[in-house]
């Protein structure tokens, strides 16, 4: 390989460059880098944007406008992982906010139909735990909810 991990790639219909803004503007470490466009080559319209390659939280990606022929699932998500309550309010508001969709157990989708997990660290330590009544108690908590309560995880987790 010549560089180094991954870029995932996006597909939108037309949004791409508007998504890149989008996502830059929510997380730390972001930056929008290349935007090309169609040429005469098609297919599509002349000057449109094609790609548009971002970073959002030290993450590269790239947007591709593809057309309406895919679409997003939850099959694919990104799962961000908050060290505070305030963290997972902030991303939970910022990615479900003009048109996203909360989900059960801290998954949601935003505005152009991307799932995202809003999760706590150690919540795996948790749901793992060799205490199988705490991985329980803790799991049906989270099962419970939509947006993750940290403080709620851990009374589940401690049995109170």
């Amino acid at each position: 390989m010549t560089t180094d991990g991954f870029t995932a790639s996006l597909w939108f219909d037309g949004q791409a460059e508007e998504a890149a803004h989008h996502y830059v503007s929510i997380f730390k470490n972001s930056s929008v880098g290349r935007i090309s466009r169609y040429n005469e080559a098609g297919p599509g319209v002349a000057g449109s944007v094609l790609a548009v390659e971002f970073t959002a939280n030290g993450q590269r990606f790239v947007g591709i406008n593809g057309g309406p022929h895919f679409t997003f699932s939850e099959a694919i998500s990104f799962q961000i992982l908050c060290a505070d309550q305030e963290e997972i309010d902030y991303y939970w508001t910022r990615l479900t906010e003009n048109g996203g969709e909360p989900g059960p157990c801290g998954w949601l989708k935003d505005k152009y139909g991307l799932s995202w997990q809003v999760v706590p660290e150690g919540l795996i330590d948790m749901v793992t735990d060799a205490d199988a009544e705490k991985a329980v108690r803790t799991t049906q908590a989270m099962y419970a909810m939509g947006k993750l309560d940290i403080a709620a995880l851990k009374k589940a987790y401690e049995g109170e």
